[in-house]
């Protein structure tokens, strides 16, 4: 978990989609798709719904992003979407995967070296505890 500082809260996500809609909701289309692991990236889709989610507005007070990933990243305007959100003075609350076998991705790496991160390690052990960090830290931004 990430947690930047001040300022509606914008959830970048889908429908959950049920099993069989994961491993069967092929298209024609759906074979030129990206993938990572088993799952396709419908990048068309993705950027229709999170890239408007991610202007800046006058009344936005928080950003919440789950997750920026390599999935995410296959969309090219999301990553300087998500940095101008970054650079803004709106708290952005993200989360972003830990390196797997000591291999990071860049993009995520430039996000977790950002000045102004704080980065938030959850574990099931620990959940409840780091909860209230980023709740403290994301009032006391404001």
């Amino acid at each position: 978990m990430m947690a930047t500082a001040p300022g509606k809260c914008f959830l970048v996500t889908g429908p959950p989609l049920s099993p069989a809609e994961v491993s069967h909701n092929f298209s024609p289309e759906s074979i030129r798709w990206p993938t990572v692991g088993k799952y396709k990236v419908d990048i068309a889709s993705f950027e229709a719904l999170a890239l408007p989610e991610l202007q800046i507005k006058e009344d936005t007070d928080l950003f919440i992003i789950d997750e920026v990933g390599k999935m995410e990243l296959f969309s090219s305007p999301f990553f300087p979407a998500v940095l101008k959100v970054l650079e803004s003075n709106i708290p952005l609350l993200a989360s972003v995967p830990i390196p797997k076998f000591g291999r990071d991705i860049p993009a995520v790496a430039r996000l977790r070296d950002h000045p102004g991160a704080k980065i938030f390690t959850l574990r099931p052990s620990n959940r409840d505890a780091v909860k209230e960090q980023i709740y403290t830290q994301l009032v006391d931004s404001e």
